[in-house]
């Protein structure tokens, strides 16, 4: 018999502040200890991937670089690829790249130029939705392939920050919010 899926409420419990990392002023979500035990990660997957079943999702991608670990789990599950989005100059191939603003400057992510079919139906997956800067960068990215964005998903939102008014019209979906 299985045991029932953890509550978000156990999920946030595994996760443990640390001040002032990695700067003055910042709580950080540590995620490891969610991580470290299988059960709670195994429920995590399920509830960021919610209905979605093995033959509707075509690739899941995930965001450099805690995101790869929610989206390469999730893609197993879902019997789908996983596409990496990399920091620029991280990947092998040619790339496409897309540049973002951060508090203090930019930043850029890349995506191999065929990573993704015309028509391919996606999951974007990571770990915190914060402005909104690198999800919204990862998303022009997986358009310019010419692929549908089903959903984003995110263990974490962190809403005072106001990520999702970055990312337009798209469904989004968050476990745990702040």
């Amino acid at each position: 018999m299985s045991q029932p899926l953890p509550s978000p409420a156990e999920i946030a419990a595994a996760i443990r502040n640390i001040p002032d990392f990695p700067k003055p002023g910042i709580q950080f979500k540590d995620i490891t200890p969610l991580l470290a035990d299988a059960r709670l990660f195994s429920a995590s997957i399920d509830l960021m991937i919610g209905d979605y079943k093995p033959g509707m999702v075509d690739a899941v991608v995930g965001i450099d670089a805690r995101g790869f670990i929610f989206a390469a789990a999730a893609a197993a599950k879902l019997h789908a690829g996983f596409i990496p989005i990399r920091k620029k100059g991280k990947l092998p191939f040619q790339t496409h790249e897309q540049s973002y603003d951060l508090e203090y400057g930019t930043a850029t992510v890349a995506v191999h130029v065929d990573a993704l079919k015309p028509g391919s139906r996606v999951l974007l997956i990571d770990d915190l939705l914060a402005t909104g800067g690198t999800a919204g960068a990862a998303a022009s990215l997986i358009r310019k392939l010419g692929a549908e964005i089903l959903e984003m998903s995110f263990l974490i939102e962190l809403k005072f920050l106001d990520g999702r008014k970055r990312l337009g019209d798209c469904p989004i979906r968050s476990l745990l919010s702040y």
